[in-house]
């Protein structure tokens, strides 16, 4: 492995900066930031990766930068690209460990109220840059605790949750309110709260598990993956999960597997309809579910479960293949079983459709929020982003999005 020296000193320091503008949702300045590393300035690097992102800890261990700014880094298309992520790491880690703070600036307060609706990465985002430019913020969470998916969708043993709870300090320094346990469409509706704040942000999440039925029967041991990462987060471990299906190829897949070896799982199976090279999750988040134990079977369909005596005792399996890109069962069939005791879903979260529309609020063609260039809905002082408003986002675009819309929700108050 590369030195943080090696690393640095392999950036190009590019002037077109292909990796902030082209691949970054957040626009970090990378180069720059790398340069303080560099020159072994590491407060500074960290003060510029602040100025910009004060998730950027979050961003550098979650974030698919083989996708975004490494993706897009020049000396990939030839060779291997600059290990941004490891940098950015790197210096985070510094500043933590050398108990450097980096102080948000305030504008004094211009009287204007905002409502946020949601506390993941979208609805943080979008409080934090509010605040600063001096406007109140009231943020709504319909969970005991801050944070969303990064407190209740990301394992800690990837993500610490130390980070997370140091970024809401921050709001509440910068004088953001938190309202926990309030939930929109049970505590108040959209209507009441734009009557009452100057702005409303929704930064709900995408928050309906995509599936389909496996058995006529309901059965108590077919989970959707949020309410089973959720299980793992609040310690209520099921028993006695025997076999664990995993079905789902992206990285809430490969989270389940991991947490269903963590609580206890005889054996844990990922069972996946394309191949490994077309899979949406992470080659590193595979490998680390691989090495903590669980099975990857890929161009497998599950079809069905079978039961007995009211326990799931198996799968029914159909091989597929990959044609022009897409998954298809083989010609001729060929069906198999896998033993299964418990079943996750992990093919993916689509938003609320009914809450959404209950409260007014227009979707576009594929059931997500319309949204304007400024992150503006259809209704007078809306804004949304994040998970509702598209479809396969990471942390890194749901900030750019909550970012967004707050330059939005300026720009339209002032």
């Amino acid at each position: 492995m590369k030195s943080v020296s090696e690393c640095a000193n392999y950036c190009l320091n590019c002037k077109l900066k292909p990796c902030s503008l082209k691949g970054c949702p957040m626009q970090t300045k990378i180069p720059e930031f790398i340069m303080e590393v560099k020159n072994e300035n590491y407060e500074e690097a960290y003060k510029l990766l602040q100025e910009n992102n004060v998730f950027s800890h979050i961003c550098s261990i979650v974030c698919p930068q083989e996708d975004q700014c490494e993706g897009s880094c020049i000396r990939g298309i030839k060779s291997e690209p600059t290990n941004i992520g490891i940098l950015e790491k790197f210096v985070n880690e510094w500043a933590i460990e050398n108990k450097i703070e980096y102080k948000i600036n305030k504008n004094k307060s211009n009287g204007k109220k905002v409502a946020v609706i949601g506390s993941g990465p979208a609805g943080l985002e979008c409080s934090i840059e509010l605040l600063k430019a001096g406007f109140e913020v009231d943020i709504f969470e319909k969970d005991e605790t801050p944070g969303g998916i990064l407190i209740y969708g990301i394992p800690d043993f990837r993500l610490s949750k130390d980070i997370v709870r140091d970024i809401v300090d921050k709001i509440k320094y910068l004088g953001g309110k938190f309202y926990n346990n309030r939930a929109l469409g049970i505590d108040f509706d959209i209507k009441e709260l734009s009557q009452k704040y100057d702005a409303v942000f929704i930064g709900i999440g995408a928050t309906k598990s995509s599936k389909y039925k496996l058995t006529d029967e309901e059965m108590a041991d077919i989970y959707d993956s949020d309410i089973f990462l959720r299980a793992y987060r609040e310690n209520k471990y099921p028993k006695d999960l025997g076999t664990v299906v995993v079905i789902g190829g992206g990285n809430v897949a490969m989270d389940c597997s991991r947490v269903a070896v963590r609580m206890g799982a005889k054996n844990v199976k990922i069972l996946y309809r394309r191949d490994r090279q077309h899979m949406p999750a992470r080659e590193i988040e595979l490998e680390e579910a691989i090495q903590d134990g669980a099975q990857f079977k890929e161009l497998t369909r599950v079809e069905s479960c079978n039961i007995e005596n009211g326990k799931i005792v198996s799968v029914n399996c159909v091989k597929t293949e990959i044609i022009d890109g897409k998954a298809i069962d083989k010609n001729p069939i060929e069906t198999f079983i896998e033993k299964a005791n418990t079943i996750v879903f992990a093919i993916g979260l689509k938003p609320d459709k009914n809450l959404i529309l209950e409260n007014g609020i227009e979707l576009d063609d594929w059931g997500y929020i319309k949204i304007d260039e400024n992150g503006k809905t259809n209704l007078e002082n809306v804004f949304a982003g994040g998970d509702n408003t598209e479809s396969k986002s990471t942390v890194c675009r749901a900030l750019a999005a909550g970012k967004k819309a707050a330059n939005g929700i300026m720009k339209y108050l002032t």
